[in-house]
């Protein structure tokens, strides 16, 4: 008797551990490590379109073959051809931009005395003359020309005839 004695304790502590291992919580699994993420690439933002623009206007009776103005004046005869040169520069030295340069020539009670347009492919620093002349000469009085670069005003002077 002693050996079922020693049988039932034993076997129940053999039971009990079956039991205990098949209710044990399982072990939790790990989180996914988290995956790599390679950032977007950065792209630069557009270049600007190079733009030109009008950076100074000269009047005066005369021009050289660069078409600047010889000697700087506001004030003219009746008979003189007045030039007007117009100095225009690209913000990209390299590229040509196209464009409108017009001048618009009035006299003192704002009618027209001539107007001009052209089209041009400007490069770098430029330079274009506008001229006007009138044989039997103009009247004596205050005049103005307006610059426009694309239909859009950027420079005027005013100038008078003696």
């Amino acid at each position: 008797m002693s050996r079922t004695r020693l049988l039932y304790p034993l076997s129940a502590a053999l039971a009990t551990a079956l039991v205990l291992s098949a209710c044990k919580k399982p072990e939790p699994t790990p989180a996914p490590a988290p995956t790599a993420t390679t950032p977007a690439p950065i792209t630069p933002a557009p270049a600007a379109a190079p733009t030109a623009s009008v950076t100074a206007l000269d009047l005066g009776n005369s021009v050289g073959a660069d078409n600047r103005v010889a000697a700087p004046a506001t004030t003219f005869a009746p008979k003189d051809t007045i030039y007007a040169s117009v100095t225009t520069r690209t913000s990209d030295a390299a590229a040509t931009v196209p464009g409108r340069l017009g001048a618009k020539w009035t006299f003192q009670d704002g009618q027209t005395v001539h107007e001009d347009s052209r089209d041009l492919s400007l490069t770098g620093d430029g330079t274009t003359a506008f001229q006007i002349s009138k044989p039997d000469g103009f009247p004596p009085g205050r005049y103005k020309v307006e610059i426009s670069l694309d239909g859009t005003v950027v420079q005027s002077k005013e100038f008078e005839v003696k």
